[in-house]
């Protein structure tokens, strides 16, 4: 039994070890009618890629760990070092901002940018057009000072910024309600801060042309929080020359910074989840959320209808406590996008580590049982010496219990002496009792509790005791 107890903690024991070391956890989001096989791990991953010249080809070195990181600090294996071809490299970390996003820094030497506000996916976008440039914002081409046939073509004329639409539409000016139709081809005055339909999309341009260059900025308060990232701030030398590189990122996401080029060598970091691609594909068919009657923001349940594509497709519902497990990944409902258009999923891959656990907490109760039933245990010996003490222990409970009879005759209850009679304990249930019909109709009264859901009155009582 003791042998049987001590190799359960070493099956759980390594079985944690697998947990920790080999498997990982993460979250796939999908919106409805997509297909997606990626997950994004739960944990922080920053990722260094080194492409440089190796004789007469181009080779690249890889450098990737997770970490912990907020504001104040930092567990992490940085700073990392390593030989490029003889060449010393060089990464350590400078400083880590919450909050930020991709925004305009005003710079009297940089190029005009225009401002472009959407809301195509029920949520604030703020994009922002380079003069010259041309850019496709949810499959809708934008031009700047760059006529395109089939995109939005907003110019700069000596009277001021002009629209020239392949599409009809419609805008409405926001300061007093004015709105009015966009014909095909037609090039009128854009509208400032009006909202445009056009091509499936609204837009608003709130602002004249801004001169600056693209920058990490503070997010305003008006981004809705699942927008938000983290600033990532590294410094990497390349020999003697370094350069500071910033990468936006956050958990659920794999950003990398755009390539930079130090000392010959193409350096791109990367901060935010660790991408792994399943040997399968999950496709939401629909997503689901029930809200408690007479509440906003009060869900009972969500659920999202899948179809897991493999060699033999099949349809599931994945809701709470109902799990999908396939090929040794379990997929559970996490939560959903504002929306309401699409699931996240989390995913777990753990298959040998649960086992193993598993079966070192089952070995671990067959030990204790077997302590307590078999063998020269301490449990046993305590048990006989038990035995040896019975008749005593019979003896001392007879007396105890004589003691306590003489005492409680001895002791009187009486009204006369202080004491609560029936009649007054019964004269005060009849001075606070409510009639059994009236009880029932207050216990189905309707209420609705501090989180919006609406409950009978008996619910709520029941919670709060």
């Amino acid at each position: 039994a003791v042998l049987t107890l001590h190799v359960s903690w070493i099956l759980i024991i390594i079985g944690a070890f697998i947990t920790r070391y080999i498997s990982y956890e993460g979250v796939m989001p999908i919106r409805e009618g997509a297909t997606e096989n990626a997950v994004y791990s739960s944990n922080a991953f920053v990722t260094l890629y080194v492409d440089g010249p190796v004789g007469d080809q181009k080779l690249r070195r890889t450098l990737e760990d997770d970490l912990i990181v907020t504001e104040q600090a930092i567990k992490s294996s940085l700073p990392w070092t390593m030989d490029f071809e003889q060449t010393p490299i060089r990464m350590e970390f400078v400083r880590f901002e919450q909050g930020m996003q991709l925004g305009l820094v005003p710079d009297s030497t940089g190029v005009n940018y225009l401002q472009i506000v959407e809301s195509s996916e029920g949520s604030r976008h703020d994009h922002y057009l380079a003069q010259g440039e041309i850019s496709s914002i949810h499959n809708l081409l934008f031009s700047y000072d760059k006529p395109t046939e089939g995109a939005i073509n907003i110019n700069t004329t000596p009277e001021g910024l002009t629209i020239q639409s392949p599409f009809e539409g419609s805008f409405m000016r926001m300061a007093d309600q004015f709105s009015d139709t966009v014909a095909v081809g037609q090039t009128t005055p854009l509208q400032l801060r009006s909202l445009y339909q056009l091509g499936g999309v609204q837009f608003v341009m709130p602002q004249p042309p801004v001169m600056g260059e693209m920058g990490v900025v503070k997010a305003g308060e008006e981004l809705p929080k699942d927008q938000l990232q983290d600033a990532f701030t590294v410094r990497v030398w390349v020999g003697d020359q370094s350069e500071e590189i910033t990468v936006l990122g956050s958990k659920g996401a794999a950003s990398f910074s755009k390539p930079v080029t130090i000392g010959g060598h193409d350096i791109t970091v990367g901060y935010g989840s660790k991408v792994y691609t399943l040997p399968f594909s999950i496709t939401l068919n629909d997503f689901i959320a029930q809200k408690y009657p007479g509440t906003e923001k009060g869900y009972s349940s969500f659920m999202s209808k899948i179809t897991l594509v493999d060699d033999r497709p099949f349809d599931y519902d994945i809701y709470m406590n109902h799990v999908l497990d396939h090929q040794g990944y379990r997929f559970f409902q996490s939560s959903f996008h504002p929306d309401e258009q699409g699931t996240v999923l989390s995913v777990n891959h753990d298959q040998w580590g649960t086992w193993i656990t598993y079966l070192g907490y089952i070995l671990l109760y067959i030990g204790l049982m077997g302590i307590f039933l078999f063998g020269d245990t301490r449990f046993k010996q305590l048990s006989k010496s038990l035995d040896k003490f019975s008749s005593k222990k019979s003896l001392l409970t007879v007396v105890a219990l004589l003691a306590l009879g003489t005492s409680w005759g001895q002791t009187d209850h009486s009204a006369e002496h202080g004491g609560v009679t029936p009649v007054d304990l019964r004269s005060l249930i009849d001075k606070t009792l409510v009639a059994p019909e009236h009880a029932r109709k207050f216990s189905a009264l309707v209420i609705q509790d501090d989180n919006g859901r609406m409950k009978p009155l008996h619910t709520f009582t029941s919670e709060l005791l």
